[in-house]
């Protein structure tokens, strides 16, 4: 196959690698853009390639809770261009889109179209939208979040909406959805995938901490050239690798070093559980990057979101535990077009 210049390009801004690297990759795997991403991780030549940094879908995510705090439903409508998003019809259009999904319950987009909306089926009313915006418009996606108690957040720039479920049992409520409230800004800005550990896979976790060791190896070689501290590298990249036994032998090895130190026994229920929590946060990198539960607390960092959610449950009298987790962000999972300005006007004019 073909390796065309287009592809390396693409292949480098979406790993970071250098280009005769890309270009080897690409060539190696016969063209295939994942498969290179993957041997360039391999390498530690390259982080992990996020689809959305290939993104250029334009339009507004939105999110509404409804007044008992029991549902928050989440959109995405795509227009052609960002100037559309400060047009006044189109945010009134989003709006009133999220509304009548969760007032009617809907669940697929066909539903949406058969509804009824200012006399006309709702694909109807769409078109008369987009002949009076002037953009083609499309309602990509939409689901709502119902549980216990329920929060959403929608950032300032209408491009990301989460929302998070949680059961609480006797704890006050109002409480509760003031705490999810902050942990879906958290959401909001650190793109957590899944809510646990447990939701993720053991083959992916596995192939991950292969592709993090290689990473932390190459930033070690580029530290040793500085003269600058090297970085650790885990034995482990995630708690589901994280056996009883193995926790066990972490334990014994502290307690060794404990003993070799000279430190009094007594006093090693004081130092042990802080040691612990290193051992826990230097052998669970990939949960970080990717678990709400596991990473650390943007309003504060010392503690992770489970640790919060911990302390929030003894403070308020019940465990709070979350039970759904969605993040919306505008154009997330699409390719970017690759025609540039010159071919869009050839192609208007041809």
């Amino acid at each position: 196959m073909e390796i065309t210049a287009a592809m390396v390009k693409e292949l480098r801004e979406s790993t970071g690698a250098g280009m005769m690297d890309c270009k080897r990759a690409l060539v190696d795997t016969d063209g295939d853009m994942d498969k290179a991403v993957d041997l360039l991780r391999e390498k530690g030549l390259g982080k992990a390639a996020k689809k959305a940094d290939r993104l250029a879908s334009e339009g507004l995510a939105n999110v509404l809770v409804n007044s008992a705090n029991t549902a928050a439903t989440l959109i995405e409508i795509n227009s052609e261009t960002d100037f559309v998003a400060k047009n006044e019809k189109f945010v009134n259009l989003v709006k009133n889109t999220t509304k009548l999904v969760q007032e009617k319950g809907l669940k697929t987009i066909d539903e949406l179209n058969s509804c009824e909306v200012e006399g006309a089926k709702f694909d109807e009313f769409l078109k008369n939208q987009i002949a009076t915006i002037g953009e083609n418009l499309v309602v990509r996606r939409f689901e709502t979040v119902e549980g216990e108690v329920v929060s959403g957040y929608l950032h300032s720039n209408s491009r990301v909406a989460v929302a998070i479920a949680a059961s609480c049992g006797k704890a006050d409520k109002a409480k509760v959805e003031a705490v999810l409230k902050q942990i879906c800004m958290h959401a909001a800005a650190m793109k957590p995938q899944f809510i646990s550990y447990k939701d993720l896979d053991k083959e992916f976790v596995e192939k991950e901490y292969v592709a993090l060791k290689a990473e932390l190896e190459k930033e070690n070689e580029e530290l040793k050239r500085l003269g600058k501290p090297l970085v650790h590298i885990p034995e482990f990249a995630s708690r589901l690798q994280l056996t009883d036994d193995i926790v066990k032998k972490a334990e014994d090895a502290i307690k060794e070093q404990l003993k070799a130190e000279n430190k009094p026994e007594k006093i090693w229920d004081k130092i042990l559980p802080g040691k612990m929590d290193r051992f826990f946060a230097d052998n669970t990198i990939l949960d970080q990057r990717l678990t709400l539960l596991s990473q650390f607390f943007v309003m504060d960092d010392k503690k992770t979101v489970e640790q919060v959610l911990a302390e929030k449950s003894a403070e308020l009298g019940d465990t709070i535990t979350i039970t759904a987790y969605k993040r919306f962000e505008v154009g997330e999972g699409l390719e970017k077009r690759s025609d540039d300005f010159a071919a869009e006007v050839a192609a208007q004019i041809g």
